[in-house]
Formats: structure tokens, sequence, C-alpha cells
């Protein structure tokens, strides 16, 4: 074949162009390059890295709450019971009325306060029981005190209060063994008055056996009851009332 150098030179130069775009283009990355994510890596640990862990060392700087972390409701349903098993257990003296809730009235919210001892320290049960009766609190059912509305008492407590500690009741015969970091305040509803009615009731009651006893009134969570808490409580009780009477217009429609 006889040699053209009008198309053999342009395919030379095309070919030699490929070549040396393959040569800067098709090279392999220098593994520095490839390995760049692992050079993040902290010194000192073997270049892996060390996850955060929440076992022990959450549980060490936990303040162990014993007996005191008890759900309300659960409670109530636990004191409400118990009653019948200690009959068979033994025989228990003659189980007071005063302050029953009604057995056909279903629990549909609980609201809780606390009167607790200042830091380190405990209230003894004789001063508790004694600051009880003085903030016009009875003792009755499930072994614990309750305010009752003069006349409806068939229609339960206004509000109750128990002991912070497991069963929770007050055993009478024992005051002076007794010794407790604080008590629980709480209402069910719906109950004998309205709700934002007995959140009047319930409050200056607290605050009044944290002024007897030297103590302090928390909320649900265990924080200072604050203003800012206690305008929240008020609205969220006056709107549970509205809902409630906006339920009982509606059958009669």
């Amino acid at each position: 074949m006889d040699w053209n150098p009008s198309v053999g030179i342009p395919l030379v130069v095309l070919g030699a162009l490929a070549l040396l775009l393959i040569y800067l283009f098709g090279r392999p990355k220098r593994p520095e390059q490839g390995e760049r994510r692992a050079a993040k890596a902290p010194a000192g640990n073997g270049g892996e890295r060390i996850e955060p862990t929440f076992g022990d060392a959450d549980a060490e700087g936990e303040p162990e709450q014993g007996e005191l972390d008890v759900s309300m409701r659960a409670e109530l349903d636990r004191l409400g019971s118990s009653a019948a098993a200690d009959g068979a257990e033994r025989a228990p003296p003659a189980r007071s009325h005063v302050g029953a809730r009604p057995a056909d009235r279903q629990i549909e919210r609980i609201v809780t306060l606390f009167v607790a001892a200042r830091a380190g320290e405990t209230l003894a049960g004789s001063d508790v029981v004694v600051a009880a009766e003085k903030a016009g609190l009875e003792f009755g059912d499930m072994g614990i005190f309750h305010r009752l509305v003069l006349g409806k008492n068939v229609e339960g407590p206004v509000f109750s209060m128990a002991n912070m500690v497991k069963p929770g009741s007050f055993d009478m015969t024992q005051l002076d063994a007794v010794r407790t970091p604080g008590v629980t305040l709480f209402m069910t509803l719906p109950g004998p008055l309205p709700a934002l009615d007995a959140w009047e009731m319930l409050l200056p009651t607290a605050q009044r056996l944290a002024e007897l006893l030297d103590a302090q009134v928390l909320d649900e969570g265990r924080n200072a009851l604050g203003r800012q808490r206690i305008a929240h409580l008020r609205d969220e009780l006056r709107a549970w009332d509205r809902q409630q009477e906006r339920n009982q217009i509606r059958p009669g429609r």
C-alpha cells in the first residue's frame, strides 16, 4: 500500500493524543488519595473510632429513686385492690370508707403535687399527720388522707394525700417509726367538684402543708412549683371543665 501523507500524518497525531489522554486520566489513584478518611482518625487509638457508651457511666450519675418513682395511676389501682388481699393474709381492722371513691366512676385524669422534705432531710410520720389534720384532711379509705366536700362524702374526695414511699398508706399505730421524704397530693378527675374548683383547694392545702412541715411544693415532675406552671395547670383544668360540660350537653340533643 502506498503511503499517503495527507491521511497518515493526521492518523499518527490522533493516535499520539489518544495515548497521552489514556496516560493522564487512566492511571489509578495514589494510595494516599484513597485513604484520606482513615487519616482523620484520632491518634493513639490504633486508628479506631471510640463510640460513646451509655451504660454504667450514666447509672453512676443517676440518683437512686428507690420506692419514690411510682406511677400514681398504678399505685391507686394497687392500693384499691390491696384491701381484698389483706383479708386473705390477716384480719385487719375494719376498713374506713371515709374518702372512698365511687366504684363506678372511671378515672380520666390525675393531677399531682408533692410536698417534699428539703435536701438531706426527711419528715416524721407524726408531724405529717398533725400537719394533715391542721390542713383540714381526714384519715380514711386506703389508709391515706382526704379532703371531702361537706354533705357530699359519698361522691368521693376532692383530693387525697398519700405517703411518697410504698405502699403509700400511713400506719397510724407506728407513726413514731415512720420517716418519709414527703407526701403526694393528688386529685382524680372527674370528682365531686369541677376540676378548677378542686385545684383551688388542692394548691393552698399543699402550700399550707409545706409551711407546717418546713418542706417544699413540687409539681408532677418533682420540680419546684412556679407561677408559670400554676397558670398552665389552671388553663388546662379550665379547658377540661369546658370539655366535660360539652360532653354532658351532647347526649340531650
